[in-house]
């Protein structure tokens, strides 16, 4: 940016997805949950008004019903942590919550000591990144106690980062409000350098977890890394740059959100809201008008494009169309290329779980983050080779993507996005796959998928055979796409879809959907929450982001936005039933510091240990009673993870395990 001041924005690109730039008609999800609910009248007669009286919301009621039938309990038996909002974390009684990695940590041998005062681009290059996100863990031998943990950096937090940046004034309604000053070109290589993300080996010795900083593969990937585009967008003109005549070179990953691990141990890592890190006008009719307004670029959050030309669009208008990808990285390899699997679609990817078919195809679940925006998966065309690694190396780039259409009887039909099928023709503006792909978006719009509530993290469960669908809210929903059987207008708290394939094929063109859980508070009737009447004042949640499915199939669920404002409790991860008579009943395991975000979570093969990431601690200030003002580098609310004068608040993943051993939550 070029004025002399820049309004703070809280939590930067995480929060701020986007006002959601589906102009299509296309059915809601909320209309679609309404008109189905209704059609089977779960909310007739004497429910209705019981549920009401007791501020209890009927799905809560008949799930609690359905529990009180049966004798069975919680697959979870860990004492639930008390919600609250203090300087700390919190994990449940029984258990340890390690610090394993904080931001500014070297992992390498030679990296340079952390200094806050003294930092460089160099130094961030060779140390643990800004603001982890996706947890993700290779075993080295196949061992559940010595691998590569893998992490995402997703986006930078200036207040929070550099000292001397923040200026404090008053609104127009006497509120203290921070001002960042313009950046500078030292301090836009340092958040660029604290993008992309870590691969460090790690050994737990003697119970405690260590990084191994003279591992061999370990390995920081930024802004800056030189990648390669592959599939069929690699070499197309509209991925081609000044400084890149080929459109197959690019340098670095941003704002990587989520993620996951190959069936044949790649990381690979979902680009998510780029459109902030893009300034400047298009040329005077530019064919990306349309593109980028669908995307939201540019935002301009970031200064990079006044010091770095390829993100200014009026000098390089093309370069956008080379963020928004699946990038796969080899971890065996540190000198490795990592590649976007541009067959996987151009959207704000939230992550990319996957498992394994039944006719051995890998099936790969993609979120689109932003408002009315839709849900995906990815089916390769080649088949998983166990036994041999490097046949499966190029997978991603050959396959179909599919976007969903939820229907009103309870199906899911997975839409092919293929060139040359339904609308997606040169009629439409479409020569190419290449094309349908960097607008995977339009082409969602024109055949008709349904329009979801920031669709995010979705885990495929391989024990039970079912799919969650991770939908944090959208308060952008108007009255008119709801009714009283699904009073989710303004949709604050989201809510969770469980998907059952066809047969119990992952890779099926369609399928069976129903809500698991719709977020909230229970006790207030109007939220229209549906959690199990047993679960407490304490399991409720609200704003489901990230998941994880352990290796006995329990569902784990991380959120993004409780807070003294929303929900009167900080985010952390809840521990969800998904089966039996418990179903629908959640206990609150661990919760963050005053202003963090919940990332994650990683549970570990052999459910000893879960890791944890711990994103922008100390953020919001003012919305906390106790500190009641903005939060910023020298006046934090929380000094978390260190609480050291001479230290900032510090981004850090956690190992959390049991007292004595054994394994997490049983």
């Amino acid at each position: 940016m070029n004025d002399q001041s820049q309004p703070f924005r809280t939590s930067q690109l995480e929060e701020n997805d986007g006002p959601g730039h589906n102009p299509t008609d296309n059915a809601t999800m909320g209309e679609l949950i309404a008109a189905r609910f209704s059609r089977r009248g779960f909310l007739k007669g004497s429910l209705a008004v019981s549920a009401i009286a007791a501020t209890v919301s009927p799905m809560a009621l008949m799930m609690a019903d359905d529990a009180r039938a049966g004798e069975s309990k919680s697959a979870f038996t860990f004492e639930e942590v008390e919600v609250g909002i203090d300087e700390t974390h919190h994990v449940a009684a029984g258990y340890d919550a390690d610090v394993l990695l904080r931001w500014g940590d070297g992992i390498f041998a030679d990296s340079p000591e952390f200094d806050p005062l003294n930092q460089t681009p160099e130094s961030q290059a060779k140390q643990f990144g800004y603001n982890n996100d996706y947890v993700g863990y290779i075993p080295i031998d196949g061992s559940s106690e010595h691998g590569l943990l893998v992490v995402n950096h997703e986006y930078t937090n200036e207040h929070l980062m550099f000292p001397g940046i923040v200026k404090v004034v008053k609104d127009d309604k006497g509120d203290a409000k921070i001002e960042i000053a313009p950046a500078d070109q030292k301090r836009v290589d340092i958040e660029m350098a604290a993008h992309g993300g870590t691969i460090v080996e790690i050994k737990k010795t003697d119970g405690k977890w260590q990084v191994v900083k003279d591992g061999k593969l370990n390995r920081r990937i930024t802004a800056n890394t030189e990648m390669q585009l592959s599939g069929p967008v690699a070499g197309h003109d509209r991925v081609k740059t000044n400084a890149d005549s080929s459109g197959k070179k690019v340098f670095g990953m941003i704002n990587n959100c989520s993620g996951g691990v190959t069936p044949w141990g790649t990381y690979v890592s979902g680009e998510e809201n780029i459109h902030g890190y893009f300034t400047g006008k298009l040329p005077e009719g530019s064919k990306e008008a349309a593109n980028y307004k669908r995307m939201g670029i540019p935002e301009g959050v970031y200064d990079w494009g006044n010091f770095h030309d390829r993100f200014d669009l009026s000098k390089d208008p093309n370069e956008a169309n080379r963020f928004g990808w699946v990038v796969e990285i080899d971890v065996n390899d540190p000198n490795s290329i990592p590649k976007k699997r541009t067959a996987m679609g151009r959207f704000k990817h939230e992550g990319a779980d996957s498992i394994v078919a039944k006719d051995g195809r890998v099936v790969f679940y993609l979120g689109d983050d932003e408002r009315f925006d839709y849900v995906y998966k990815f089916v390769t065309t080649g088949k998983f080779n166990p036994d041999d690694r490097a046949a499966n190396m190029d997978l991603l780039d050959d396959g179909t993507l599919y976007v969903a259409k939820f229907d009103v009887d309870g199906t899911i039909n997975w839409l092919p996005v293929v060139f040359g099928q339904g609308p997606l023709t040169e009629a439409n503006g479409f020569a190419s796959q290449a094309d349908v792909l960097i607008e995977t978006r339009r082409a969602g719009d024109l055949l008709g998928a349904t329009k979801m509530d920031r669709p995010e993290d979705i885990g495929p469960n391989g024990v039970n055979g079912k799919v969650y669908v991770m939908l944090t809210n959208n308060t952008k929903r108007k009255d008119d796409q709801v009714d009283a059987v699904n009073p989710r207008a303004k949709n604050a708290f989201g809510h969770i879809v469980e998907i059952a394939e066809e047969d119990g094929n992952f890779a099926a063109a369609k399928g069976k959907w129903e809500i698991l859980l719709k977020c909230g508070d229970p006790s207030v009737a109007d939220v229209g929450a549906s959690f199990s009447t047993d679960t407490t004042k304490n399991g409720w949640f609200g704003m489901p982001d990230n998941c994880a499915v352990d290796a006995e199939g329990r569902l784990w669920v991380s959120t993004d936005g409780n807070s003294p404002k929303e929900t009167g409790r900080t985010d952390g991860i809840w521990a969800v039933d998904t089966d039996g008579p418990a179903r629908g009943t959640s206990k609150l395991f661990f919760r963050v510091p005053v202003g963090a975000e919940m990332c994650g979570p990683l549970m570990l093969p052999d459910m000893a240990t879960f890791m944890v990431a711990v994103q922008h601690p100390g953020d919001g200030g003012e919305d906390w009673k106790p500190f009641g003002r903005p939060s910023y580098y020298e006046d934090l609310s929380t000094r978390w993870p260190d609480f050291k004068d001479n230290m900032p608040v510090r981004p850090s993943v956690l190992a959390i395990t049991k007292k004595g051993g054994g394994k997490i939550g049983v």
